[in-house]
């Protein structure tokens, strides 16, 4: 059960699909709240103190993706994409987009019960922005990243990541110049077994570095090792 009343918004122009999805996780103990499209989406969102959205993609007036797009302007909150598209290039598409996670329907609810559980477990250990300043920096090159403050900065300004992208960071910059496969990623940041999970990493990998590199096609800092995995770059000696 949800130690927490956090508020959920479930987004699907199915009506019964909402309403399964509600009944699910009031009984896991959270709040839920209700919209059939985008547009109805983004006005709960502007007004509640939503903690996680799940949201379908084919909706009227204003589809999924698009309303994943404008989340992402405003707020760093956990977003599950809920599809009937099973394609890698859809699930890929969803990802960059800015969403943390895909799931494809016809969807186990205690798999997507499990998903928002671990996606708000990261959130709150991970994306809270109003975390009290303290700890030590860690500084590699043009990045510093504070481990209990959980913010990166790049060249001093502070770089927006969302919680899944902290969790991601976090891993890297507190095991510099370690290689860590994707799976390995997965199981750490995500809280879960990895089944496929290359895809889901490389596209959260990219998403970090066009917010971190000066050239995100020739990356300084964080580098693929090919057939290995991913590594943040050590720098030495610079600052």
């Amino acid at each position: 059960m949800a130690q927490l009343r956090e508020n959920i918004l479930v987004v699907d122009d199915d009506r019964e699909i909402v309403r399964a999805i509600a009944i699910l996780l009031e009984k896991e103990g959270y709040v839920v709240f209700r919209a059939c499209d985008g547009l109805e989406a983004l006005e709960i969102l502007a007004r509640e103190e939503i903690r996680l959205v799940i949201i379908d993609v084919m909706m009227p007036r204003l589809d999924g993706f698009s309303a994943v797009m404008r989340i992402r302007e405003r707020k760093n909150l956990p977003i599950i994409v809920l599809s009937a598209k099973s394609e890698d290039s859809d699930k890929i598409l969803g990802l960059s987009i800015g969403a943390d996670d895909y799931v494809t329907k016809p969807f186990n609810p205690q798999e997507l019960a499990a998903r928002v559980r671990s996606h708000l477990r990261r959130y709150t250990a991970l994306g809270d922005i109003h975390a009290q300043r303290r700890g030590s920096l860690i500084v590699n090159g043009r990045l510093s990243y504070s481990p209990e403050e959980r913010e990166l900065r790049a060249d001093g300004e502070p770089v927006r990541l969302t919680a899944t992208e902290t969790g991601i960071v976090d891993l890297l910059m507190r095991n510099l110049g370690r290689v860590f496969p994707a799976e390995e990623i997965y199981r750490q940041v995500w809280g879960e077994r990895a089944f496929s999970a290359e895809n889901t990493v490389m596209v959260h990998i990219r998403r970090i570095r066009e917010k971190i590199e000066l050239n995100p096609r020739a990356p300084e800092y964080l580098k693929v090792v090919w057939g290995i995995g991913y590594k943040m770059e050590k720098m030495e000696g610079r600052r």
